[in-house]
């Protein structure tokens, strides 16, 4: 995710990200899995916009789960022109955060580190 370069953007952003998580509860699509929308990256011209989302689970659960809000994303921009007073509705990309996939493959390097240090 970009930093956001006004404090109007910030708050764009942060709307948004408030509006997709709350609309992502009542989904009623079965192919979603344990989701978390962490943020929002909102260009300039509010043209476009792109969401970043983890989801707990294997390979299968994570594709499943970018398909339903594939499939979703028009429900959602409906929900975000009710919703807020933005002068465009943005196009929404799904993108699955890498900050997450990050942190648990950094987790597991340090655990097999300490494991190693504890037999040596």
């Amino acid at each position: 995710m970009s930093k956001p370069k006004s404090p109007r953007m910030r708050k764009v952003n942060e709307l948004l990200r408030e509006v997709i998580a709350e609309e992502a509860t009542e989904l009623k699509d079965p192919r979603i899995g344990f989701l978390t929308i962490t943020g929002v990256d909102t260009a300039p011209n509010l043209r476009n916009a792109r969401v970043y989302y983890s989801v707990i689970g294997d390979e299968e659960q994570h594709a499943e789960t970018a398909a339903a809000l594939k499939s979703a994303a028009k429900r959602f921009q409906a929900v975000i022109g009710s919703q807020t007073r933005l002068k465009y509705t943005p196009v929404l990309q799904f993108i699955v955060d890498p900050a997450i996939d990050e942190g648990i493959r950094m987790d597991a390097l340090l655990q097999d580190l300490k494991e190693k240090e504890e037999s040596s």
